[in-house]
C-alpha cells in the first residue's frame, strides 16, 4: 500500500491534469451531458470535489476523532476493498449509480468554482497528510463498497478516486468531440 506522502504527491499531479483539462473547456462543453442519465464533465468535476470534501476527508476526520461514527479495528474491508488497496486503484470498470437528488452532483456555476474547489481539496489534503501519516489505525468508518477503512485508507482513497475518474473524463471528452 502506498504511503500518504506518495499519495499526496500523486494526487497533486492528477489535480494538475484536471486543471489543465479544465482550461481547454468552455462552459457549454462543461455543462453538456451525453445523455439524460450521464453526468456532464462539470458534474464529474463537482463530484470529485464534493466527494473528497464531504465524504473521504470528512471520514478521515471522523476516524481521527474516534467518536460514535467509527467502528473498531476488528472490522474488515470487503473483498472489493482489499483488492482495491492491494493494487492501489479502483477496478477499471464503469460504476454507475442511479440518478438521485442526494447523489447526482449539480452543474458548476463557473470554471472558477471548479478551480477553487480543486485547490481547496489540495490544501485540505496537504493539511491532513502529516496528521494521517502518524495516527493509529484503530478507528474506522465503513465505506459502502470497500468496508471498514481507517484514516490513512480514506486519505489514500481520494487519490484512487480521482485517478479512477480520468477514464470517465476521456470518455466524456470523446463524446463532446463527436458532437462538435
Amino acid at each position: 500500500m502506498r504511503n500518504t506522502s506518495e499519495a499526496l504527491q500523486a494526487f497533486e499531479v492528477v489535480v494538475g491534469r484536471y486543471l489543465i483539462e479544465l482550461e481547454s473547456f468552455d462552459m457549454e462543453q462543461l455543462l453538456a451531458k451525453p445523455s439524460e442519465e450521464e453526468w456532464s464533465i462539470g458534474q464529474m468535476y463537482m463530484h470529485l470535489i464534493q466527494s473528497a470534501q464531504f465524504m473521504h476527508l470528512h471520514n478521515v476526520d471522523l476516524c481521527l476523532a474516534g467518536g460514535e461514527a467509527t467502528v473498531d479495528a476488528a472490522e474488515e474491508k470487503t473483498e472489493r476493498g482489499k483488492a482495491a488497496y492491494e493494487v492501489g486503484s479502483f477496478p477499471p470498470i464503469r460504476i454507475q449509480v442511479p440518478a438521485s437528488p442526494q447523489y447526482t452532483p449539480r452543474q458548476p456555476e463557473s470554471k472558477e468554482q471548479l478551480t477553487e474547489g480543486f485547490r481547496a481539496v489540495v490544501e485540505r489534503m496537504k493539511r491532513t497528510e502529516p496528521v494521517v501519516s502518524r495516527v493509529s489505525e484503530s478507528k474506522k468508518v465503513v465505506h459502502p463498497g470497500f468496508g471498514a477503512l481507517n484514516a490513512q485508507e480514506w486519505f489514500l482513497l481520494v487519490d484512487m478516486h480521482y485517478r479512477h475518474h480520468l477514464s470517465q473524463l476521456e470518455r466524456l471528452k470523446h463524446v463532446s468531440e463527436l458532437k462538435a
